[in-house]
């Protein structure tokens, strides 16, 4: 089921979505605003699909695409979350988000990474941590302004937390 808000919906995404695709049966949908569209992944694709069926569809965890809505209905996706489930076994779990370049600038990433922290913790999440690479500013400033403190920092990047 799409988790929305009043202008975007968070999509699951599934295996069906996933064999859809690598048979070549392409929705309109599937592609993302600026021509990006996981058909030119295939092996995320096959990856998906190995470790659901290796470790069973982490619902409702696990990838989802993000769409604009027009009116009631989604349009291109401009992005994506990945709910990296199942919960440990203290409650935490970890997500990424991307959106893409023409999406970018315009607030909607901290309505995803919102959208992202209440589902996992809807779903019985007590901690939610998110990295970002140092150099990747804009995102460092999303995760902080949606309240995630810093956690741990490398070299490299900083993993960002929020406890419930």
């Amino acid at each position: 089921m799409d988790t929305t808000t009043p202008s975007l919906a968070l999509h699951p995404f599934t295996v069906d979505d996933a064999e859809r695709l690598l048979s070549g049966e392409v929705d309109p949908r599937d592609g993302w605003e600026g021509g990006y569209s996981f058909t030119e992944e295939p092996e995320l694709l096959r990856e998906f699909v190995a470790a659901v069926r290796a470790s069973g569809d982490p619902a409702p965890f696990g990838p989802y695409l993000v769409h604009l809505l027009d009116g009631d209905a989604a349009g291109a996706a401009v992005g994506g979350v990945n709910l990296f489930g199942p919960l440990s076994d203290d409650g935490v779990i970890e997500f990424a988000f991307a959106l893409v370049p023409a999406a970018r600038g315009r607030g909607l990433a901290v309505s995803v990474v919102r959208e992202a922290i209440a589902l996992a913790r809807a779903n019985g999440a007590r901690t939610v941590r998110a990295e970002a690479e140092i150099s990747n500013l804009p995102a460092r400033r999303v995760l902080e302004h949606v309240g995630m403190a810093e956690h741990i920092r490398t070299d490299d990047s900083i993993t960002y937390e929020i406890r419930f």
